[in-house]
């Protein structure tokens, strides 16, 4: 291997081919050009690249994408909305860590009806893992039918946060979406389907949280992603041939 020119013989050497020149037995080392992607996450999906119990998770949503990218943070199971992706670890653990205060904007749909006390208590501190959480910014939406949809703003990214403010405030049953990450959304997506975030959107989170580093000048993906297809079986009444 070389770099810069130079041969380098010692194991463990470390080199970023995006500042130097890498060649490895004559052929340079290109870097991979950075993705940065919002999934609309549908529920029931794994919020990970691979699920031992084969349950539908996100990798099958970004298999044409051409480049290896992991979600930013983590989503529940039965939690659907914003994911955003990438093959950018400095941006990726930057969005992600509790010292940015990112905010994170969900919607919850729980059954009855939420009073003022009540809708205080969904803004009170809990214990996650023994230690105190920053009380959420929840608001009221509206009530109708016996449901109530409430806009819950964490800057945390705690373990199932919201559901246990809601089991706190004894509404343990909702459905729940998160809307916003950072201040991108997935509006105009259908669940499962993925874009690439808009080079004013990137310029955004770079002014606001430092990363990217590096904004892109051409935002696109790669061999366009789409849904990932099902398999389909005879209809019923046919016969194979």
């Amino acid at each position: 291997m070389r770099v810069d020119g130079v041969v380098v013989t010692e194991l463990g050497t470390v080199a970023d081919v995006r500042r130097a020149r890498v060649e490895v037995d004559g052929r340079r080392v290109v870097p991979e050009r950075f993705v940065y992607l919002v999934l609309n996450k549908p529920r029931s999906v794994m919020c990970t690249l691979r699920d031992p119990q084969g349950r539908p998770c996100v990798a099958d949503y970004v298999k044409r994408v051409g480049v290896r990218v992991v979600p930013v943070g983590r989503l529940d199971f039965n939690t659907s909305g914003v994911l955003l992706l990438t093959n950018d670890g400095d941006f990726a653990s930057m969005l992600a860590h509790p010292r940015r205060q990112v905010p994170k904007v969900y919607v919850a749909r729980v059954k009855g009806t939420v009073d003022e006390a009540e809708l205080g208590r969904w803004q009170e501190s809990i214990v996650i893992d023994g230690r105190a959480t920053q009380p959420a910014l929840v608001r009221r939406l509206r009530s109708e039918a016996g449901r109530t949809w409430l806009e819950i703003t964490l800057v945390e990214g705690r373990n199932r946060q919201v559901r246990r403010i809601g089991e706190h405030a004894g509404f343990a049953e909702m459905r729940l979406s998160r809307t916003s990450y950072a201040g991108i959304t997935c509006e105009g997506l259908r669940p499962g389907c993925i874009r690439p975030l808009s080079g004013a959107e990137l310029r955004d989170l770079k002014r606001r949280y430092g990363v990217p580093l590096k904004v892109p000048t051409a935002v696109s993906v790669p061999e366009g992603p789409s849904r990932p297809r099902r398999r389909v079986g005879p209809r019923r009444g046919t016969r194979r041939q």
